[in-house]
């Protein structure tokens, strides 16, 4: 956590292929946060980098994000809602698919219960596909935490969020995930100059300031991280996703 991501160039290109952001919050005060899991490319930077800015989120998350919210509803809110968005997933999606298999991983094994439901949003065939084979291979409590909607889910969604904290990919039919989109900085929040993202590399330079050393330049680099091996229920996803991406190429080429 204590050491940012530099030059700001290289934390802009990371937030630009590894699309995730907070969207708002729920009728209920859970975070929302929004991810674009079709279009993240995570071909800008090293693995280390995308998992050390994964890991950045989360602690944000659990030291500021989640604290405010139990302060502003006077509950303790210790979960959040994530609405994933699978516009222009492809068969060539395998090694972005591993890379979050591993984050996935982390996240189970550190930061275990922090999701309250998924959402799975504007699905393509390749989605639809695999999802069928995937499926039984969950825990049942998984299982029990995903919700698969019609096309971008604005009115399922609208059931627990307000309009404002939409997702910019769910607000309208065909809006998709794209980081092209039109719509501003202010609602695109996978865009580093989203308040959100502001607030979070503010924050960890702060913390890099009170906790490193204080006359000593930041060194362009990231922090190692160990990867742990895939989880047994992460492992047999992985695999039976890499068979059935497979099997849909073989088809095509046919």
């Amino acid at each position: 956590m204590q050491k940012p991501i530099v030059p700001v160039d290289l934390y802009r290109a990371i937030r630009d292929s590894q699309l995730v952001g907070l969207s708002g919050y729920s009728k209920e005060g859970l975070p929302v946060i929004a991810i674009g899991v079709g279009l993240s490319t995570y071909d800008k930077a090293s693995v280390h980098y995308y998992v050390q800015s994964h890991i950045q989120m989360n602690e944000y998350r659990d030291r500021v994000v989640l604290p405010s919210a139990t302060k502003k509803q006077g509950r303790p809110i210790s979960t959040c809602l994530k609405i994933l968005d699978m516009s222009g997933l492809k068969l060539s999606a395998l090694s972005q698919i591993k890379l979050m298999t591993t984050i996935t991983t982390i996240d189970d094994l550190n930061y275990p219960e922090k999701t309250e439901t998924y959402y799975i949003v504007n699905v393509p065939y390749i989605f639809s596909a695999c999802w069928k084979t995937i499926k039984p291979l969950l825990q049942e409590r998984t299982k029990k935490k995903i919700q698969v909607l019609k096309g971008c889910g604005k009115d399922e969604l609208l059931k627990v969020m307000d309009y404002e904290s939409l997702p910019h990919f769910c607000r309208r039919e065909g809006s998709g995930s794209g980081r092209h989109i039109s719509s501003g900085t202010e609602d695109n929040c996978f865009s580093l100059d989203h308040s959100f993202h502001q607030q979070l590399y503010s924050y960890v330079k702060q913390q890099a300031l009170v906790k490193g050393p204080s006359s000593a330049p930041i060194r362009h680099g990231s922090v190692h991280v160990r990867f742990p091996e895939p989880a047994t229920e992460g492992t047999k996803i992985f695999d039976t996703l890499e068979s059935e991406f497979q099997k849909l190429g073989c088809d095509q080429k046919v």
